[in-house]
């Protein structure tokens, strides 16, 4: 089965599926319900009200009971209180004291009870014991009978155990009784809406959470003896609230609070106080109905479900946030504001969940692309190349002989020739290395061990230049094969296992990158891509270099603009080539020029896949040399037409002549005809010598020792010299070696030195010096001839170009023997200059390196 089979999509269905089914599991357990107690004692706690100032606390406390005694006290002290806070004015007295049973003072309590006018009792609903049903617990009928209310004083203890509230009425059968705070305000009892109620069933009605002023202790409260042992203070009971019950420990009931928990319980007349004083205020809170938490919680699973999957993650997570806090907001609204409490739990576990299950879609949709595109990566071709090391020996000998055309080679397996030339198995040289190559003079032996078998495999290489080339590249083939890295280790978890695929893809793609970016670098010609605008998005060194212009400031450069800048041209111009290029979608070649340089410049049109996207690719090829070998071939057709057709033309003439009257041939004429062959004879060497200085190139060098050349250069001339009188003075006794063809060197020097002698006066002398500086081998020629003109110099080394004064004054040259004394240290990696002034002669100069020893 593929890990892919689940079609799993972030889509308002999919999100809103799962969100509902989410929200109907935790419905199973107590997290919404204990949530919401959550919620409700946070905000609570977080801003308490304040107290109402007409309600006052009279306690039964541990101080109370050591002065009076142990409970029950009789009820004249009770009384006793009554009397005390009438007299002190106090409004109403509520007492959360159960007068069960008869008691010999009943009448003096319920007198004072009479007297005060506004006295409530407390009922109780429970079973007389385990074995009855539950029943009404009153006070006795005397008391009952003179209080002027009664009121349950059953307090709702919530799942978790705390008092959050409680209900107005209670009781059974028929008849409600109204809770002791509401009794105070003169409720009375009420009939149930519903009829034919059993009259052992316990029926409660309209449940109200209070929020309490604080903790326990809160209220304004006085110690029951100490209000009986001091004089009445209406200034502490004067047309207030007196509620009177226990607080003593083990005596009351206690309940724990959102304010306090178990920690430090509030006693029962303690939390019906707070009920008062919150009832007086008007802010009882009522509980919503279930079906509002239900409805704003499908509410929000709707929302999400359509809001979600187009946005972003960022974005997700801000709507999340946000909605979360405006649930609490319209909470602590309904909370504080209209009195509601509305159950937000399952309503604010929405956004809690949306952002992790829609994180986890977009995630699992994100890991079926990254598996398919893994795949593809996985599938698609590599840009690496065999290693020569995985080859069998015969395999490589087959390759190096198609490679190098070695003169002999030699291949064992063990003890057995597989293949042989020229070599025997005796020429294996004994402390040979697997792996590495051994040269001794031109050949080349090498062991290998292929699955441990031993091959010996050994090269005659052709005794040449290239010789040591070749050598050193065996030397940096890698032939011996390596142990395989372990790549069967398995990833215990499956996000190492993508990893390691996410690793190795990256490494790939890193490749081709470096491999496409190489190869760009490293072509002859220069590469532009451009967008569908025609603006540069790439470019290689090339560009960089024959504009002259930095790399960051062609990307985003208009290709028009940077040919403009360097080429500026009217027909066609830049603009319009490249636009054809783009909208008709046709190739164009084109000529431009920078800086005295020619190229060729040829626009491509181009699509990339699966896109609209579309673009141009430009490839520049300097085309200077190929420009330059083209005018010297029109120079050489022009030297040939002119200057090697006019001395045939005049031999032929002359031979034309001496055929009509071969009885009278004359000397003169005999010279004229040797004079015009010699003229052709050395115009043809001359242009068959710059044909060999320009094919000359490093692998027909060579060690030769410069002073040599020059010697035998100066004794080619001399005879030349003697006969103008002409003296050759050559300084110089240091060995310099050079690397490089002797012949053509030589050649090079005769033609300076013949030069010189041509245009220098018959008895002067030419200096001749050979000296080293640096690492340069140097030869300086001097002649005392007339000098060279100052506008003729920057052309002097072109060829086919000849000095005006020298043809006016009768010395005839080809105009090829400085080009090809230039072209010959050129290709020497030298250099040749000139100083000459007209009436001072000449002075030229050559520079070429010295060989390096440790070469």
């Amino acid at each position: 089965m593929n890990r892919d089979w689940l079609p799993i999509k972030t889509t308002p269905w999919t999100l809103g599926l799962i969100l509902l089914a989410l929200l109907l599991l935790i419905q199973l357990t107590a997290l919404p319900q204990r949530l919401d107690y959550w919620l409700y004692d946070r905000a609570i706690t977080a801003n308490p009200v304040n107290a109402s100032d007409n309600v006052v606390l009279v306690t039964i406390d541990e101080p109370s009971l050591n002065r009076l005694g142990r409970w029950p006290w009789p009820r004249s002290l009770h009384a006793e209180l009554i009397d005390k806070l009438t007299r002190a004015g106090a409004r109403t007295i509520v007492f959360d004291v159960l007068f069960a049973e008869p008691s010999a003072d009943d009448d003096a309590l319920a007198a004072q009870m009479r007297n005060h006018g506004n006295v409530i009792l407390p009922v109780y609903l429970s079973p007389p014991t385990s074995q009855y049903l539950l029943s009404e617990q009153l006070p006795v009928s005397t008391l009952a009978t003179a209080a002027a209310g009664l009121g349950h004083a059953h307090v709702e203890l919530d799942s978790d155990g705390v008092a959050r509230g409680l209900y107005l009425f209670n009781g059974l059968g028929n008849r409600l009784w109204p809770s002791l705070a509401l009794a105070a305000r003169g409720a009375g009892p009420e009939s149930p809406a519903a009829r034919n109620i059993p009259p052992y069933v316990n029926v409660r009605d309209e449940y109200r959470a209070v929020p309490l002023i604080g903790g326990a202790g809160s209220l304004p409260s006085y110690s029951f003896a100490q209000v009986l042992s001091q004089p009445p203070a209406p200034e502490r009971f004067s047309g207030k609230t007196v509620f009177v019950g226990a607080t003593a420990a083990g005596l009351g009931d206690i309940l724990p609070t959102p304010f306090s928990g178990l920690s430090r319980p509030m006693s029962g007349v303690e939390f019906h106080a707070n009920v008062f004083s919150a009832q007086s205020r008007g802010l009882l809170m009522r509980r919503a109905p279930e079906w509002v938490s239900a409805v704003l919680a499908l509410a929000m699973v709707l929302m999400y479900a359509l809001a979600l999957p187009p946005l972003r993650p960022a974005r997700t997570l801000i709507a999340c946030v946000s909605g979360a806090a405006a649930l609490i907001g319209l909470y602590l609204f309904t909370l504080r504001v209209l009195g509601w409490w509305i159950p937000m739990a399952n309503a604010m576990l929405v956004p809690l969940l949306a952002f992790p299950i829609s994180s986890g879609l977009r995630l699992a949709m994100t890991n079926r692309f990254l598996n398919r595109q893994l795949d593809g990566l996985a599938r698609s071709p590599q840009v690496a190349l065999p290693a020569p090391s995985g080859r069998h020996p015969t395999q490589l000998l087959e390759h190096f002989i198609a490679l190098f055309q070695p003169t002999g080679w030699l291949l064992t397996e063990e003890r057995n020739v597989l293949s042989r030339q020229d070599l025997r198995p005796a020429d294996i040289p004994e402390d040979l290395t697997p792996g590495l190559w051994l040269h001794d003079s031109n050949r080349s032996w090498i062991q290998l061990l292929r699955g441990g078998t031993r091959y010996h495999l050994g090269l005659a290489l052709p005794n040449d230049l290239g010789r040591e080339a070749i050598q050193r590249y065996l030397q940096r083939l890698h032939l011996e094969q390596t142990a395989p890295a372990n790549r069967n280790s398995r990833h215990s978890e499956n996000i190492s296992a993508r990893i390691e695929r996410v690793r190795v893809a990256t490494d790939r793609l890193n490749h081709m990158q470096q491999f496409i970016h190489r190869s760009f670098e490293r072509m002859p010609d220069g590469i532009i891509v451009t967008d569908e605008l025609g603006v540069i998005r790439f470019a290689n060194g090339h560009i960089e270099e024959w504009f002259r212009e930095p790399m960051p400031s062609l990307g985003g450069l208009p290709l028009v603009r940077l040919l403009e800048g360097h080429d500026p041209r009217e027909t066609p111009p830049w603009h319009e080539t490249v636009s054809d290029t783009l909208t008709l979608r046709q190739s164009r070649t084109v000529d431009l020029r920078i800086r005295d340089k020619d190229f060729l410049i040829h626009f491509a049109p181009f699509s990339l896949p699966d896109s609209n996207q579309q673009g141009i690719i430009a490839n520049i090829s300097d085309i200077s040399e190929l420009r330059e070998q083209q005018r010297q071939h029109r120079e050489a057709i022009d030297f040939i037409s002119h200057d090697v057709r006019s001395p045939l033309v005049s031999q032929l003439a002359l031979i034309e002549q001496l055929k009509r009257d071969p009885s009278h041939i004359e000397q003169s004429q005999l010279e004229q005809l040797s004079r015009l062959a010699r003229r052709s004879y050395h115009l043809a060497e001359e242009f068959v010598q710059l044909a060999r200085a320009e094919q000359l190139t490093e692998t027909r060098f060579y060690e030769c020792e410069f002073l040599a050349i020059v010697e035998n250069a100066r004794d080619s001339v001399s005879e030349q010299a003697l006969e103008k009188q002409i003296q050759l003075q050559l300084q110089g006794t240091e060995d310099l070696w050079l690397r490089g063809n002797a012949e053509l060197l030589e050649r090079a020097v005769i033609n300076l030195l013949t030069n010189a002698v041509q245009y220098s006066p018959g008895g002067s002398a030419i200096s001749i010096q050979v000296y080293q500086a640096g690492h340069q081998a140097c030869l300086a020629i001097a002649d005392e001839g007339s000098g060279i003109d100052p506008e003729e110099l920057p052309f002097l080394f072109d060829r086919y170009r000849r000095q005006k004064s020298s043809e006016l004054a009768g010395v005839h040259g080809t105009g090829l023997g400085l080009s090809f004394v230039k072209t010959v240290v050129e290709k020497h990696r030298g250099e040749i200059s000139v100083l000459s002034s007209p009436g001072d002669g000449s002075t030229f100069t050559l520079k070429l390196p010295i060989a390096d020893p440790l070469a």
